[in-house]
């Protein structure tokens, strides 16, 4: 059960890496197309007498993609969030079914012993008989 916890977990921390290097990745793209259309508009500004219209327009441009990459920042940080509460959640999860178990099987191990306590010749008879299936099985 330790194992099924293990691989949940991992796989968990695996998807939120992605997710995180997806969003890390977009905001790199949108910074460096802020920065070329910087670097554009400074090329632009040299050009003399038509700077007015084109610096204007690539002002605004370089706005609203300098607030895009703060958008995709935020995205990137609210779902990082949301992947480290779902891996919580998982692994909650995970613990608590590991325990469920071992107790299931806790009790269905003190309920076999009690059996086999009260009725002792009638238990080594099924142990017999069991045994005996199985080697037919395995035989034929």
């Amino acid at each position: 059960m330790a194992d099924i916890k293990d691989r949940a977990k991992g796989a968990i921390d695996t998807g939120a890496d992605r997710v995180k290097n997806m969003t890390d990745q977009a905001a790199g793209a949108a910074k460096d197309a802020t920065d070329r259309l910087g670097n554009a508009g400074n090329g632009a500004g040299g050009t003399g007498g038509q700077q007015g219209g084109g610096s204007g327009f690539l002002d605004k441009v370089q706005d609203n993609a300098s607030s895009a990459m703060h958008a995709v920042g935020d995205f990137a940080s609210r779902a990082g969030d949301r992947a480290g509460d779902y891996a919580g959640q998982v692994q909650h999860w995970a613990e608590d079914a590991y325990s469920h178990a071992g107790d299931y099987a806790k009790d269905f191990g003190t309920e076999v012993t009690g059996m086999i306590r009260r009725y002792p010749v009638q238990a080594l008879l099924v142990g017999f008989g069991v045994g005996l299936l199985l080697g037919r099985a395995v035989r034929a």
